[in-house]
């Protein structure tokens, strides 16, 4: 993530400006268990896009981060299994107790670092969008 953006913010100076959005995680703001490792590394990749946001604004570059929480991916299923647990099963379970009872979908995600790359959010930087269906609501 730090070697995308170190590499491509010289060509958006360049070119007048630009949008970066990085990828973090939900666990990057609430933690969670058996991830002490991949906790610790997107809270970095949330900390680093706010501090870049601070560094970069004044070249006319927006910096923001997408906060996924449970996606429906072969991820999120390699890792359930990996923990012992039986995917469907699980997270049948889990999405009932949140409130929009279901798992997102990576449209889900894609629209929003699309809303951030668009012309919608010229005057979002620094900013961390949470898209998990109210899962740390």
């Amino acid at each position: 993530v730090f070697l995308m953006s170190k590499h491509v913010v010289p060509y958006m100076k360049k070119a007048g400006g630009g949008k970066i959005v990085n990828i973090g995680s939900g666990w990057a703001l609430k933690g969670g268990d058996h991830a002490v490792s991949y906790c610790a590394a997107k809270a970095g990749v949330w900390n680093m896009t706010r501090a870049m946001a601070i560094d970069h604004g004044p070249d006319n570059i927006n910096v923001n981060c997408v906060c996924p929480g449970d996606i429906d991916t072969p991820m999120l299923k390699s890792e359930c299994e990996q923990l012992g647990g039986v995917y469907d099963e699980k997270y049948k379970d889990e999405c009932a107790q949140r409130p929009m009872a279901r798992l997102g979908a990576p449209e889900d995600v894609a629209m929003c670092v699309f809303f951030l790359c668009s012309d919608m959010a010229p005057w979002v930087t620094g900013s961390s969008l949470v898209v998990d269906g109210g899962g740390i609501a």
